[in-house]
């Protein structure tokens, strides 16, 4: 199970030349700004508004990367419209949003499966966005190199890529479950904190979850990274999620520390604001765990819930 299930982790350098002014949360300036400077450089067809109507969309890494469409061999999946993207941007921790000129502003990127082919699509993307300017006066920066995390708890790093030479080195790692399972040690039984560190959206019912059981972290989790798998990894999950659900079920919340944190962005696409608040702060849970650790260990790299894509979901595990 989830033996195909892989991801690599990324750091970008960003040296500032104008003043950045950024929003409070700026997961979604850098994720809106690529994805309109992306299409930018690779489009063909940019009258039209979606790539579903692109006779070119199955070659097409745009369509890949923001609109990932089911195989057509696929019955099973080929109505779902939420497929997850392979990719998540981790934006600099904390609120600051005035980036002076000279100052260095740093962000993670996640890649997954297949997505991992398409990194020098995304150095390209935000070297040529640095020129066009980023945030609210399009503050313009220089993508100064990035780097590979020599662990995953993120403390050293090697570089990949300098931004001066314009060569990218292809050794870097791809992790794995199993690599995950042999680096952090949750307790079967007992009591386990998650720590919600950006705002988190769980929808169950048609509603947002405000404050999460258990239960609702299982059943985003599996819906999540079984369809990451499928569409990214190359591997469908067979599993009772019923049964797996009804053993969540029985895990109890005893502490909740969850408070609600709004957000807004612009959509360009919509042209419209939307606001995309979700939970954040700490949970502890009690019960067995054991079943569930592939899915939480796997999801603390790649996200839970909706919007993942602008480093919404973030959550660690703690003892």
């Amino acid at each position: 199970m989830l033996s195909r299930f892989t991801f690599s982790k990324f750091r970008f350098f960003l040296r500032v030349e104008d003043e950045l002014i950024l929003p409070s949360f700026t997961g979604t300036t850098i994720r809106g700004g690529f994805g309109f400077q992306f299409k930018k450089i690779v489009c063909l067809k940019k009258e039209l508004q979606k790539c579903h109507d692109c006779a070119l969309k199955k070659v097409c890494s745009y369509a890949y990367i923001f609109e990932t469409s089911p195989p057509e061999s696929s019955e099973k999946l080929r109505k779902i419209q939420d497929i997850p993207r392979p990719f998540v941007i981790e934006p600099p921790e904390g609120e600051k949003r005035i980036y002076k000129k000279g100052e260095r502003m740093t962000f993670n990127l996640i890649l997954i499966g297949k997505g991992i082919d398409y990194l020098p699509y995304f150095i390209l993307t935000f070297k040529e966005l640095g020129k066009k300017g980023l945030g609210k006066r399009r503050g313009k920066y220089f993508l100064e190199k990035v780097s590979v995390p020599i662990d995953i708890e993120d403390k050293d790093f090697k570089t990949i890529y300098e931004g001066r030479e314009e060569a990218l080195s292809s050794s870097y790692k791809i992790w794995d479950l199993s690599f995950l399972l042999k680096m952090k040690e949750i307790k079967e039984d007992g009591n386990l904190t998650i720590n919600f560190l950006t705002p988190t959206r769980i929808k169950h019912n048609a509603k947002l979850v405000e404050d999460p059981e258990f239960h609702h972290i299982v059943r985003s989790l599996l819906h999540r990274i079984s369809s990451l798998s499928y569409f990214h990894c190359g591997e469908e999950l067979n599993l009772n999620f019923n049964e797996i659900i009804e053993k969540a079920i029985a895990v109890k919340k005893i502490k909740s520390e969850i408070k609600w944190k709004e957000i807004e962005r612009f959509s360009g696409r919509q042209k419209t604001k939307m606001k995309l608040g979700g939970f954040v702060g700490k949970v502890v849970y009690e019960g067995s765990f054991k079943d569930f650790i592939p899915f939480l260990l796997l999801g603390e790299q790649v996200h839970i819930g909706k919007s993942c894509t602008f480093g919404l979901g973030k959550y660690r595990l703690e003892k």
